[in-house]
Formats: structure tokens, C-alpha cells, sequence
């Protein structure tokens, strides 16, 4: 099952670690599902997007549950109740939860004692301190960029940094303590998963933030030119998505500096994700055998080129360094030969999208009957409208495609069928994003790639959604398919 944690329901304003989460995974339990799939987990930054986030290691405090931080009497519920956090039960507010969770959080952090506790996790994730020094200096500056601030910060100054840490000691520890609880709620939630037979798969973006701590922190490692401008930046050539291409805005690695130093930042990435996740899925895992750079300040990234990303080299340091990782490989987009040999080699899991064996597509890759076992078979991902959605907009050619191959006569009938498809292949994995189980259209899409604005990255389940009526059926398809847990 695919939902992130945002779109859980809560009566404050975005899904979190609380009751409704426990709720969820006793449904996922009851409808016989071993796994859920999850977004990143980090902050959001650009467009609230969890794919640009300011740190490649700290979670979102606004998935902290304020109801557990009453049971530990660190906050009254009056403090946080009563504030509007959406206009819309299905829609999340981002402006009302930056303008009002972290007036809450500090209030729970007054409160809060053991000082103990929160040095033991200060030492056993080093990264934070470079991120709460971010964050610090984010605010200070009215939350420009990093690249905006004065020389000896923006340079990171020894004796500028250490003056920072020392006038801005209180809200350094204030950052600790968020991500601390954050560290805290999830483990406690990962583990009742677990215990409950439910699986965690995680996600963990290829690409950074220009905007973050990670490469504030470490710019060597990224190619970047003069004045910390980046030479190039990523995204992808023009596709289905997108007629001029996509123009992300990440840096790119400077993969031979990567190699020189022994990867030692993706190791420390790659093992804190297994501390959060069972399961691994790698965005833009073509980007690890040739990446797309695209000259800095272009319109559009139709002037894009294919440069060789580590390749095999890659695969080995994950091999050396996180014995018997599981992980997924988002492999979609412009597949090469080299690509598949790359995947081949790691053998990965692939991904197959339903939605792509119908239309303009390759066909060949994503007709269902072809999977191969040692796939994760989805109707779509989170860059994909919903399967309602897209039988509604999808030509008529498409749709006539879909019914004959599924032997369905009716149009409205076409999302189940899809759901069915994905089942039924052979790939050892199906995952149903959980907007094409409840058959909702394209105002509960997640993302539409390309563009900007409130839409993505904004819907919520509605409450009342999880019945027993439907974990019944869900547990009976899956059951029927030979995927009942």
C-alpha cells in the first residue's frame, strides 16, 4: 500500500505519528497487507515538496503527534487544539503549518527535562549539529538561501560557527529536541508495524537540495562553480510528462570526488535510511549509471546531455557497506541497454507501472502478463494521476486498449481492473497506491511533475475511510491473487 504519512487524517492538519497512524496499520493488517510504502520522511523545503528537503538526514517535525507530547505532560491540549490548521478536512495547509506547529513544538520543548536523553542522540547522529546550525542561520536570515548569507557563514568559518553555536545555543537545542521526538515517535511506530507484520518501505531521493545543510556542509562534493553557483543542474529530457523536459534545480555530484573520499556521505545516508526504513526504493535510480545535466539558468532542459554517473561502483559500496539491504529500484524514465545491464547487476527490483502498458508507452516493458518476479508491479506512482483520474482523461484509443485487455465493457470499471492487473502479475511485489483502492479521481494526485503551486503534495485521506467493509475487501482480492500475507 502507497500513502504517505502527510495524507493520513488528523485533526491537526497533516497526517503524524499518533493514533491515526496505529489505526492505519492495524487496517493494513486486518486487509492482509505485508507492506507500506511511504515518502521521504525529511522536511519539506521548495514547493513542500519532500523530494527538495533542507536536510538529507532530519525528519519532518510536522509529523510529530502533539497528542503524545500531552501524555508526557509536555503540552496542554488547549495550546494546540483549537488552531485552524486547514480550511479543507482533505487538503493540507502548509502556510497554517509553518505559521503555527513550531509555536507548539517550543512550548512542549520549555517543558522539557531530560537533557540526558537528548545529548545520548546529539552523539549518535552527527549530522545535526550541522543541520540545526542551518536551520538557525535559515531563520536569522528570513529564511533566504544559504548561498545569499554573508562570506564567512556561507564558507563556514571556523570562528564565525562557533560564535553562532554559542549566541544561538537555545534554539540549537531546540532543533535537537524536534528531531529528537521526531527519532522517538517513529521508531515507536516502526515497531508496531512490524510486530503487526507490516513493513516499512522507505524513499530516498537521488538528488538534494541546492538550498540544504547537506551541501552547505559539503560542497566539494558537488559541482558547483564560482560563488557556489551550480555548473549544472539535474532533471530529466523530455517525456510523457512533460514535452520540454523537467528542470529540477538539484546540484549533481561530483561523483569522482564521491569516489575519492570512499562515499563516505552516501554511506552515512544510506545507513540512517535502514534505521528508518525495511525497505529501500531509490528515485531516479537510472541517474546512477548517466545522469541529465542541464547548463545552469537554461529555459527548459531540452539542452540537457547524458554524462556517466558510478555506475557498478555504486552497487558495490551499497553491497560493502549495508549487508543484505533490501531495496527497490525506480527504474522509469529514458531506460537504456546500459541501464538494464546496471539493474541486472544489482539485482534490484525493477518497477512496472500499469498505467504505462496502455497508450504511447513501451509497451513491451509494462504490458502485465510480462513481469518478471523480481519486480514491484504498481497501477501508479506518486508522479502519476490516479487511475480514475487517468481513465477520465486518458484519449479514447487508451481506454479502448485497457477494456480489451482487461475483458471490461465499462468504463467505470476500468480503475478496479487496473487494481486487478497489478495483482495479478507475476511480479513478487504488487503496491496499490491507496487513492486507486478507494477509486477517488484526480483531486487526491499527489504530484504532477513540472509543476508548482498548492496542489501537489497536499492531499488527506478522509476520516471514516478505513472500514472494516473495505479491509475485507482488500483482503479478499489479495487473498484471491495469492498475495494475502
Amino acid at each position: 500500500m502507497l500513502l504517505p504519512v502527510s495524507s493520513l487524517p488528523s485533526p491537526y492538519g497533516i497526517g503524524n505519528f499518533g493514533a491515526v497512524a496505529r489505526e492505519w496499520v492495524d487496517f493494513l493488517s486486518k486487509a492482509g497487507q505485508s507492506y507500506w510504502q511511504i515518502l521521504p520522511l525529511a522536511p519539506t523545503g521548495a514547493g513542500d515538496s519532500p523530494y527538495q528537503s533542507f536536510s538529507a538526514f532530519a525528519g519532518n517535525p510536522y509529523f510529530i503527534d502533539f497528542d503524545a507530547l500531552c501524555e508526557e505532560g509536555l503540552l496542554k491540549r488547549e495550546e494546540f487544539a483549537g488552531i485552524p490548521w486547514s480550511r479543507e478536512k482533505t487538503r493540507i495547509d502548509y502556510n497554517a503549518i509553518y505559521t503555527h506547529r513550531e509555536a507548539v513544538l517550543r512550548k512542549a520543548f520549555s517543558r522539557f527535562s531530560d537533557t540526558a536523553a537528548l545529548d545520548a542522540f546529539a552523539a549518535r547522529n552527527p549530522w545535526f549539529e550541522h543541520y540545526s546550525l542551518y536551520m538557525v542561520s535559515k531563520v536569522k536570515h528570513k529564511l533566504r538561501p544559504w548561498m545569499e548569507w554573508e562570506e564567512p557563514l556561507r564558507n563556514r568559518d571556523p570562528e564565525t560557527m562557533k560564535g553562532l553555536k554559542a549566541e544561538k545555543a537555545e534554539d540549537v537545542r531546540f532543533y535537537a529536541f524536534a528531531q529528537y521526538v521526531f527519532d522517538k515517535q517513529w521508531s515507536a511506530l516502526k515497531k508496531y508495524a512490524n510486530e503487526r507484520g507490516v513493513q516499512i518501505i522507505g524513499d530516498i531521493p537521488i538528488y538534494v537540495s541546492l538550498d540544504s545543510a547537506d551541501v552547505w556542509e559539503n560542497r566539494g562534493l558537488f559541482q558547483l562553480g564560482e560563488n557556489n553557483v551550480p555548473v549544472e543542474i539535474a532533471g530529466c529530457p523530455p517525456d510523457s510528462f512533460s514535452e520540454d523536459g523537467q528542470l529540477w534545480g538539484n546540484p549533481l555530484y561530483d561523483w569522482d570526488e564521491m569516489e575519492r573520499t570512499g562515499y563516505k556521505w552516501w554511506i552515512r545516508r544510506l545507513r540512517k535510511s535502514f534505521e528508518l526504513y525495511d525497505v529501500m526504493r531509490i528515485d531516479h535510480f537510472r541517474g546512477l549509471e548517466s545522469y541529465f545535466a542541464i547548463p545552469f539558468g537554461a529555459a527548459s532542459a531540452a539542452g540537457g546531455k547524458w554524462k556517466p554517473g558510478p555506475g557498478k561502483a555504486f552497487v558495490d559500496m551499497v553491497e560493502d557497506t549495508v549487508h543484505d539491504a533490501s531495496i527497490i529500484a525506480e527504474d522509469l524514465g529514458v531506460i537504456t541497454d546500459e541501464v538494464r545491464e546496471l539493474l541486472e547487476y544489482s539485482t534490484y527490483p525493477g518497477m512496472k507501472v500499469v498505467q504505462y502498458a496502455f497508450g504511447d508507452q513501451e509497451v513491451d516493458d509494462y504490458i502485465p502478463y510480462k513481469y518478471e518476479a523480481n519486480s514491484v508491479a504498481y497501477t501508479g506512482t506518486h508522479d502519476n494521476d490516479t487511475v480514475t483520474g487517468w481513465c477520465r482523461t486518458a484519449p479514447r484509443d487508451t481506454i479502448l486498449e485497457a477494456k480489451y485487455y482487461t475483458g471490461i465493457r465499462r468504463k467505470r470499471d476500468i480503475p478496479l481492473g487496473i487494481v486487478r492487473l497489478a495483482l495479478q502479475s507475476g511480479s513478487s511485489l504488487a503496491v496499490i497506491p491507496m487513492q486507486d483502492w478507494l477509486g477517488l479521481g484526480s483531486e487526491a494526485r499527489l504530484n504532477t511533475p513540472s509543476t508548482v503551486g498548492g496542489k501537489n503534495w497536499c492531499w488527506r485521506m478522509a476520516s471514516g475511510e478505513l472500514s472494516g467493509r473495505m479491509a475485507e475487501k482488500m483482503a479478499k482480492m489479495t487473498k484471491t491473487y495469492g498475495r494475502h500475507k
